[in-house]
């Protein structure tokens, strides 16, 4: 939207909320894009839908409601050692409220490394790379291509992962999205030649942000849909480890002494006294 340049702009807008979403009309009901919510949507349609229906203004089928909510499933774990989610546990065993473990833990990840802002830039990427396929450009161009916004380091967003080679959720989706009757289309079999390369080159697959996008993708989801919809990608596993944290004894939770660090930096020294 082009920044006002006068005040009209702002009196448009005065002392009144605009919506294209919806909203709750009194003593008649409540609605989400022309659906409502009460009589079209609850109890016929799952949250993740809805989600999406928040998240886009279009109400996904159910198999691809199917697959969205298993793709949650899959990148949000239970584990305390991740980043998120011991956020999660050390807020359990401080004792804080779920709300605020979970949504602590959640913006953790949202980060440009990690979580849900590296499916936009996959999606970025993938869309751009079939894009130079289409002009003649072969894989090891678009690769390369990509290693030089990269300050020539082997890295694409999408592709690599910081503690394990592979990515077991990739086989795992690859059974959903077959069980679901969803072709394998443009944008993920060029996802998956770029990991092909990336492998023999140089030791690096595709990973879930990069998969979950390319398919996305090639269901003609944008990269700025996809962050919307995925922004509380991981409160599942935050929430789990919170509550586990929780139900523990206070401050149990990974307690250290000061002779567990180890510490690297100068050695101890001496300041002169003040004059």
């Amino acid at each position: 939207m082009p920044k006002p340049t006068d005040t009209s702009f702002w009196d448009h807008n005065r002392n009144l909320i605009r919506s294209r979403k919806g909203g709750w009309i009194v003593g008649q009901g409540v609605y989400c894009h022309g659906y409502s919510m009460m009589e079209d949507l609850l109890g016929k349609v799952s949250l993740m839908r809805v989600m999406v229906l928040n998240a886009t203004g279009r109400l996904p089928g159910k198999r691809l409601g199917a697959w969205l909510e298993a793709s949650f499933l899959c990148a949000s774990w239970p584990d305390a050692r991740i980043w998120c989610n011991q956020i999660g546990a050390f807020a359990g065993t401080l004792r804080t409220s779920p709300v605020a473990a979970t949504m602590a833990g959640t913006l953790a990840a949202d980060s440009m490394a990690y979580g849900p802002p590296t499916m936009v830039r996959s999606m970025q990427f993938i869309q751009q790379a079939l894009q130079q396929k289409a002009d003649g450009i072969p894989v090891s161009e678009i690769v390369a291509e990509a290693f030089k916004s990269k300050l020539g380091r082997g890295y694409i967003v999408g592709y690599s992962r910081p503690v394990a080679s592979g990515d077991l959720r990739i086989p795992a989706m690859e059974r959903t999205r077959k069980r679901l009757g969803f072709p394998m289309q443009a944008h993920l079999k060029l996802a998956f030649q770029i990991g092909k390369y990336l492998h023999e080159q140089h030791s690096e697959q595709i990973n879930a942000a990069g998969y979950l996008s390319a398919f996305l993708a090639d269901q003609g989801f944008s990269p700025v849909e996809v962050g919307r919809i995925y922004a509380t990608l991981v409160s599942s596993g935050v929430l789990a480890c919170y509550a586990d944290a929780r139900d523990r004894p206070a401050e149990a939770f990974l307690p250290l002494r000061c002779t567990d660090i180890h510490y690297l930096g100068k050695a101890q020294r001496q300041y002169p006294e003040a004059v």
